[in-house]
């Protein structure tokens, strides 16, 4: 017998736009089977929620997140289903949890935390573990070009050859035809920074192919934004690859006044058909390794090459220098994770005020967590955050991997996108004059649509019961830069496909998150 859902009462938005109504929702097993204004006549056996003086929306839909691994060790996702969100876009960046062969490793901190769960190398094994924790959100993997190229070439810093790129077309397309629902790319990352754009181009043509998406964070978010637009349009002009910019910045104070050319020139390329958007978390500091402060000839080779380095006293020297020789304000770089007692006090605060040689100070950091350090990057414009949010095209993305406030995730000092981003997405938006019906329009069924996640982010008869029941005032983020481990607040109840996961800020142990295929 499939078990039956009540909500009633709410105000429901249904998230296709339309104007919000009083009345009641009924879920049969995963569907929504009804949605009726003023109410459901008569008696229903059902569990019944209470919804009278709150919002009924579809659940959210995290447009840009790194969740893959941290499903294996925290299925409730506590930092994401606190928020709202029923359904994530994982492997962004050019970073994913699959396939993962050669030299290819995972980010520090997964691999590290993962341990012995880390037991699978294709995403068909990645699959079977995922869905044998049976996660509380729903998940769809992008395959990375990182993780791709490291699985094939290592990290060395320089183009593929013919041999190499035909080995990571033969893994992109497996992964593809075994559930993989896109292809991302990380160009400002190690190894990808090191491809030529026809590596990349005839990786994203094979996807094309496969009528998988593109998700770029593309090769410069700054000095070369424009060049690097420039690039992931010629790619989906060339391909015909569904692409979408990922979380798109002018990063440095002297590049935000490029942000009128830089809307310019993708809203000239969604006229034309060539991209389909972007994503933004709604805080002006972005959040990576403290490692890409590092000159590109330290960095070639990732952490262990690194590592080697520092411990060289001329290279280190070369380093310091060219550090301490460089335009960057230290003082909009802080210290996030840190993976040692000696380098635990410095989370939370900022280069420069740990010393008067930044560059000293951050080459101590990085050798003694051994080049896993997690740093906040100070670089972003209010204003110009502002333009991009108030953007149609404009889809929320966190930009982060779950979170939970105990456990081995707890320890770490993560970006306060992790989890307040839906929240804090919302207030801007209403803030810019958004109406709710819009706001939440942009955070359900607009990513729904952009991805074809089907049947996903509206409240209708037939669509799979995502919902989150939750209070407008009270809808808030309370993570911050220096508190950063604090769930949001307002969030009653998520239902994803007909499971209860979230009910008053308990987590039921109850989960019902799938893996979406194309």
């Amino acid at each position: 017998m499939k078990r039956a859902l009540l909500i009633k009462n709410g105000l429901i938005a249904d998230g296709t736009g339309a104007a919000a109504f009083k009345g009641d929702v009924l879920i049969e097993g995963d569907k929504i089977t009804d949605a009726v204004y003023g109410g459901i006549a008569g008696d229903i056996d059902a569990e019944i929620i209470d919804a009278a003086g709150k919002v009924v929306s579809p659940g959210f839909i995290d447009c840009h997140a790194h969740s893959d691994a941290y499903l294996v060790l925290e299925p409730d996702a506590p930092s994401k289903i606190t928020q709202g969100i029923t359904t994530e876009i994982n492997g962004q960046c050019g970073g994913s949890i699959a396939p993962r062969y050669g030299e290819a490793r995972l980010s520090s901190d997964w691999a590290s935390l993962l341990g012995e769960k880390l037991s699978w190398r294709s995403l068909k094994e990645y699959r079977e573990v995922l869905e044998s924790v049976k996660p509380a959100v729903n998940t769809i993997q992008f395959i990375g070009h990182n993780t791709l190229r490291s699985s094939v070439v290592g990290y060395a810093g320089r183009a593929a050859n013919d041999d190499e790129v035909k080995e990571m077309l033969y893994l992109l397309e497996r992964e593809l035809d075994d559930g993989g629902y896109g292809f991302s790319t990380g160009l400002i990352y190690q190894p990808g920074k090191y491809s030529t754009p026809d590596e990349v181009l005839q990786l994203a043509r094979a996807a094309a192919k496969k009528g998988a998406y593109y998700s770029t964070h593309m090769r410069s978010e700054g000095d070369a934004i424009l060049e690097s637009i420039d690039e992931v349009i010629e790619l989906a002009r060339e391909t015909g690859i569904k692409a979408q910019i990922s979380h798109l910045k002018t990063s440095g104070r002297k590049n935000w006044p490029k942000i009128d050319r830089v809307l310019e020139k993708i809203e000239n390329a969604i006229g034309d058909g060539l991209l389909l958007g972007s994503d933004r978390y709604p805080f002006c500091a972005a959040g990576t390794d403290l490692d890409v402060v590092l000159p590109d000839w330290a960095q070639e080779g990732a952490a262990k090459a690194e590592c080697a380095r520092l411990a060289n006293p001329a290279t280190r020297k070369r380093i310091v220098d060219e550090l301490n020789a460089s335009d960057r304000d230290w003082s909009e770089v802080m210290i996030g994770g840190t993976w040692s007692d000696e380098t635990k006090c410095a989370s939370g605060r900022r280069i420069s005020e740990l010393g008067d040689n930044p560059g000293e100070t951050v080459c101590s950091i990085l050798e003694k967590d051994l080049c896993r350090t997690g740093a906040f990057f100070f670089t972003m414009s209010e204003d110009n955050l502002n333009r991009i949010l108030s953007k149609s095209w404009i889809l929320p993305g966190s930009d982060a991997s779950l979170r939970a406030p105990w456990g081995p995730l707890g320890a770490d000092f993560s970006h306060p996108r992790a989890y307040a981003t839906m929240p804090e997405f919302y207030r801007r938006l209403r803030s810019l004059g958004f109406s709710l019906e819009e706001t939440i329009k942009r955070m359900t069924s607009m990513p729904a649509e952009r991805f074809e996640i089907k049947s996903r982010g509206v409240i209708r008869k037939g669509a799979f019961a995502d919902v989150a029941v939750w209070s407008e005032s009270e809808f808030a983020g309370r993570a911050t830069y220096t508190s950063p481990h604090e769930f949001s607040s307002g969030i009653d109840y998520v239902v994803v496909n007909g499971v209860v996961g979230y009910r008053f800020g308990k987590f039921t142990g109850n989960r019902g998150g799938r893996f979406i295929s194309r």
